[in-house]
């Protein structure tokens, strides 16, 4: 957690943004949520300037090839488009990263009957939201901002609908965390997972095993 404030304040945005996940599952293993509180919010603000540093290149890559991908990503905007999934997304994110880039990805689904575009993150678990498709079926930034600012709406909502009135409040935690990687870069989100958190102090450490429905989703795995 120091680590990851001490990158923040030196502008290494996304060197803290990962520092900061490290940090929250270690303490989400010692079961320490008065601590992941408080890393909630470098993760915020480092989160925050990379989505910014994305949008504001202007640069959204459709992707909807492998020849589609830059031999040289940078810090811009990703769509994964069909055949693609949201898995290949969440891969190709992750490789990104840990060669020091911090791209902005989303992954949409092929249009529904209804005309919508099914946008998708993947983590633990799946989240999708349908929305509008950007005028001429090409993205923009603003266009691009509010697609993922819908999915992680939907995360939320996922999230806090997922358990049962008479669970722990650390179950509610983990169900935050199952989405966490479907929309990192999204404010409320993290906001959420801090009230989460917060709500949990305090609270006997559940010892029934959590459980949830099964996965099922054969267009994201």
């Amino acid at each position: 957690m120091e680590e990851a404030s001490q990158l923040l304040t030196s502008g290494q945005y996304l060197a803290s943004a990962l520092w900061s996940r490290s940090a929250l599952m270690l303490a989400r293993s010692e079961n320490d949520f008065g601590r992941m509180k408080r890393i909630c919010m470098p993760m915020l603000e480092a989160q925050r300037y990379l989505r910014q540093n994305a949008l504001d290149s202007g640069i959204i890559h459709t992707i909807a090839r492998s020849t589609d991908i830059p031999e040289m990503p940078g810090d811009e905007c990703f769509l994964f488009a069909p055949n693609f999934v949201g898995a290949d997304a969440l891969r190709f994110r992750n490789a990104a990263h840990d060669a020091g880039i911090a791209p902005f990805v989303l992954t949409r689904e092929p249009t529904t009957s209804k005309n919508q575009w099914p946008i998708v993150g993947v983590a633990e678990r799946v989240v999708r939201v349908r929305i509008e498709p950007p005028e001429h079926d090409t993205p923009n930034p603003k266009w691009f901002s509010r697609a993922a600012e819908q999915l992680g709406d939907q995360a939320i909502t996922d999230a806090m609908a997922a358990g049962e009135p008479d669970d722990p409040p650390a179950w509610l935690v983990d169900d935050f965390l199952d989405r966490l990687d479907a929309s990192p870069e999204h404010e409320k989100f993290i906001m959420a997972l801090a009230d989460a958190c917060a709500n949990a102090v305090g609270h006997p450490i559940p010892t029934r095993k959590r459980r949830r429905g099964l996965i099922d989703d054969p267009y994201s795995f």
